[in-house]
């Protein structure tokens, strides 16, 4: 959208009201991928913060609740249908925390959840995020030094998630491999 598009959408009362329908529905119902439409567009629109923050907030409870159910059942998540907006809400937690310096929260969440979900791109790109965490790189460095920002995703249920990197990914975890045992033996307690 450009900033017209965007200023029109801003000040059209139909669209303002349908976006507040949706968003009281979406959270009285605990509709997880229209709690997401609604943040998406209320970020995109530079709308209330406190509705932000009330939709988010919604968003990560349902996820952190639906998350531990399928763990606790024994199953891994997968990146489809609601399951991938658990694990956006989690990724995107984690990507704050770290943007806040929260060095030790970005990295157990990471850890957390590399290990509870089934997408091998998805699994080694948490491990990356994870030795940088472990170096106690801040974001900037991490996305200036490791990210490869230009590439293009094959698929779009990774588009959410930072999967591309500088370097060959698989000899990079292999070199980091002593870094990745010494984490999971320090965070393995929060699998528990």
């Amino acid at each position: 959208m450009n900033k017209q598009e965007l200023n029109e959408a801003r000040t059209n009362p139909d669209f303002i009201k349908y976006l507040e329908e949706t968003r009281i529905d979406a959270l009285n119902t605990q509709n997880i991928s229209a709690l997401y439409e609604v943040l998406d567009s209320m970020l995109i629109l530079d709308l209330d913060e406190k509705k932000v923050n009330e939709v988010y907030e919604e968003i990560l409870k349902i996820s952190f609740f639906e998350v531990e159910k399928i763990v606790n059942d024994g199953k891994k998540l997968k990146l489809k249908e609601n399951e991938l907006y658990y694990i956006r809400s989690f990724y995107e937690h984690a990507i704050e925390k770290w943007s806040f310096q929260n060095i030790d929260g970005a990295k157990q969440l990471f850890f957390v959840l590399y290990n509870i979900i089934d997408d091998e791109l998805l699994e080694d790109a948490l491990k990356i995020h994870v030795i940088a965490l472990s170096e106690a790189m801040d974001l900037d460095t991490f996305y200036e030094k490791k990210v490869d920002e230009n590439s293009v995703l094959e698929d779009d249920s990774h588009g959410y998630f930072i999967v591309n990197f500088k370097f060959d990914i698989k000899n990079f975890l292999k070199e980091n491999s002593t870094v990745l045992e010494k984490e999971y033996e320090n965070l393995k307690y929060l699998l528990d």
